[in-house]
C-alpha cells in the first residue's frame, strides 16, 4: 500500500488528487486504530408474526437491568385480568421497599398509592422502591413474587432467564438475553393492548416533581414510536426495548450494551427503520437456548461513550460515505483513527466523500440537540408530562394474593441483602420449553444453524455498583 501511494505521488496529478494521496500517506503513518466496543447484542422482531428480522448474539446471556420491570408489570397486568386486582387496588410502600437504592421515589413507609399510579411510576421513572411495593402487593411478599416471575419466564419459554429481584438492580445471578426479553415484550404488547399507552409516556408529574422517561428521545423523535422500557447498570451498559407502529405494523427491537443514551436511541432508530423493510425470518419462539456467557464485570468502564463524530459517522442520516475514499482525521494522542469517517468543521464534499459537521453552540461546545436531530431524527412530538396521582382511593383494598403458596420453581434464588447481592454460583437455567426446543430441533433455522448452546453453569462474578 505504501509503495502504491509513493508511486502515485511521483507521477503528475491534479492538485486535488495529490491532496487525497497525501492524506492517505499521513494515515499510514498513524498508530493502529483502537476500536471502540460495539453494542453487545440486539434482536429485531415483528410484533404480530414473531419473525426475527435481524439479530446479533440474541441468545447471549446479559444482565437485563431495569428491563426486568417489564416482567413486574406483566404479572400486575395478569393479576388484573384474573380479577385479583384492579387499577385502583392499593399498593403500600413497606420498609423493605423504602430501603431500595435509586432510582426511587423515596415515599415513606406506609404511603398508599393506586396500582395504576405505581405502574406508571415503575415504567416511566423506573423506581425500584415502587417496583418492590408492587411485587409485595401482587405476590404477598418479594420472594413469592420472584418465584412467580421465574414461573412465568418458564411458561413463556425464556430459556436464558433467571430473576432474583423485581427491579433489575445489580446482581450477577439475574440474567436474560435479547431473545428472551423480546419474548417477554411481545407477550406484554399482545396480551395487554389496553396498557400500551403506559409505555409511550415521555414523562410524568408526581406532586411537584416532573420525571422524564429515559426513553423520551426515542418516543418523541422516531416515527410511530410507542414504547417500551430502558435499563442501565454498569455490568450491562445501557439496555432498551423499543417499539414503533407504521402502517398497521409494529416492529420491536431489544438492544443490550450501548455506551450512551444517544447511541442507544440512534441504534434503536436504525434497527427499527431497517426492520420495517424486512418481512421474513424464523420465529423468535424457536430460538430457545443460551449461546454465550454474560459480559465481564465493569462493562460500562471498558466501553467508552462514543464521540459526536463517531455517532454522526455511524448513524448520521445525512452522511453518505464514498466507496472510493473514506478517511479520518487521526487523533495522535488518543490512539489514532476510531471510525472510517469523521466530521469536518463545516458540511462539505471532499473528492467523493460527504462529511457531516459536528454542530456547535455559540460557546463552541457540541450542540447535542442537533446531533440527536441528525442521528435519531428531529422531534416529531412536543414533550408533555402526564400527572400521576399519589392518593389511593379511600375504599380501595390491596390486591388478592393467590390462594396457597406459589408453585416452587427449581433454582429460584432468594433475594439477599440490599443494595447489592453477593454473587453466588449460578445454577444452570432449567430447560424451560421442551415443546419449543423440540420444534427447534425438528426445524433448524438457517440463520442460527451452528450457533453453540451453552448449558454449563455460568461461573460466579463479583457485581460492582
Amino acid at each position: 500500500m505504501l509503495r502504491s501511494v509513493l508511486a502515485a505521488l511521483s507521477t503528475p496529478a491534479r492538485p486535488a488528487r495529490r491532496l487525497v494521496l497525501y492524506v492517505a500517506l499521513a494515515m499510514l503513518a498513524l498508530p493502529a486504530p483502537v476500536a471502540r466496543a460495539d453494542i453487545g447484542a440486539w434482536i429485531v422482531v415483528d410484533m404480530d408474526s414473531g419473525a426475527v428480522l435481524d439479530q446479533k448474539q440474541a441468545r447471549r446471556q446479559w444482565y437485563p437491568a431495569s428491563i426486568t420491570k417489564l416482567m413486574t408489570a406483566y404479572l400486575a397486568f395478569k393479576a388484573i385480568r384474573e380479577g385479583r386486582a384492579t387499577l385502583q387496588s392499593v399498593v403500600t410502600i413497606s420498609a423493605n421497599a423504602y430501603a431500595e437504592p435509586p432510582s426511587k421515589m423515596g415515599f415513606k413507609p406506609g404511603t398508599r398509592i393506586s396500582l395504576e399510579s405505581a405502574l406508571k411510576i415503575v415504567i416511566v421513572k423506573s423506581a425500584n422502591d415502587v417496583a418492590v411495593a408492587v411485587a409485595e402487593a401482587i405476590g404477598g411478599s418479594e420472594p413469592a413474587f420472584i418465584a412467580q416471575m421465574n414461573a412465568e419466564a418458564r411458561r413463556l419459554g425464556m430459556s436464558a432467564t433467571r430473576f432474583v429481584n423485581p427491579h433489575g438492580l445489580p446482581d450477577n445471578r439475574q440474567v436474560s438475553s435479547a431473545r428472551d426479553l423480546a419474548v417477554l415484550a411481545r407477550a406484554v404488547w399482545r396480551e395487554f393492548p389496553q396498557y400500551r399507552p403506559y409505555f409511550s409516556l415521555p414523562g410524568i408529574r408526581v406532586g411537584k416533581k416532573t420525571l422524564r422517561s429515559a426513553n423520551r428521545e426515542f418516543l418523541l423523535r422516531v416515527q410511530g414510536a410507542n414504547g417500551m422500557k430502558t435499563g442501565y447498570i454498569c455490568n450491562a451498559g445501557l439496555n432498551v426495548v423499543v417499539s414503533a407502529t407504521r402502517g398497521g405494523r409494529t416492529v420491536m427491537a431489544v438492544i443490550l450494551g450501548a455506551a450512551s443514551g444517544v447511541e442507544r436511541a440512534a441504534k434503536a432508530r436504525a434497527l427499527i427503520d431497517a426492520g420495517f423493510k424486512e418481512r421474513g425470518g424464523r420465529s423468535v419462539d424457536q430460538l430457545a437456548g443460551v449461546s454465550a456467557k454474560p459480559p465481564a464485570d465493569g462493562y460500562c468502564k471498558r466501553n467508552s461513550r462514543p464521540k459526536a463524530e463517531e455517532l454522526l459517522a455511524a448513524f448520521g442520516q445525512k452522511t453518505r460515505p464514498s466507496s472510493v475514499l473514506s478517511f479520518a482525521r487521526g487523533d495522535l494522542n488518543g490512539g489514532g483513527i476510531r471510525r472510517s469517517i469523521v466530521a469536518a468543521p463545516t458540511p462539505t464534499a471532499f473528492g467523493s466523500v460527504e462529511l457531516l459537521a459536528v454542530p456547535k453552540r455559540a460557546d463552541g461546545k457540541t450542540d447535542w440537540a442537533k446531533v440527536m436531530d441528525a442521528v435519531i431524527g428531529p422531534r416529531r412530538l412536543a414533550y408533555e408530562a402526564v400527572t400521576v396521582s399519589t392518593a389511593a382511593p379511600r375504599a380501595a383494598v390491596a390486591p388478592r394474593i393467590l390462594e396457597g403458596k406459589p408453585l416452587p420453581v427449581p433454582g429460584t434464588p432468594k433475594p439477599v441483602a440490599k443494595p447489592l447481592a453477593a454473587a453466588a454460583e449460578l445454577v444452570s437455567v432449567p430447560d424451560v420449553a421442551a415443546p419449543v426446543a423440540a420444534q427447534q430441533a425438528a426445524k433448524p433455522g438457517a440463520i442460527f444453524r451452528g450457533e453453540p448452546l451453552l448449558i454449563a453453569p455460568i461461573p460466579p462474578q463479583n457485581p460492582r455498583p
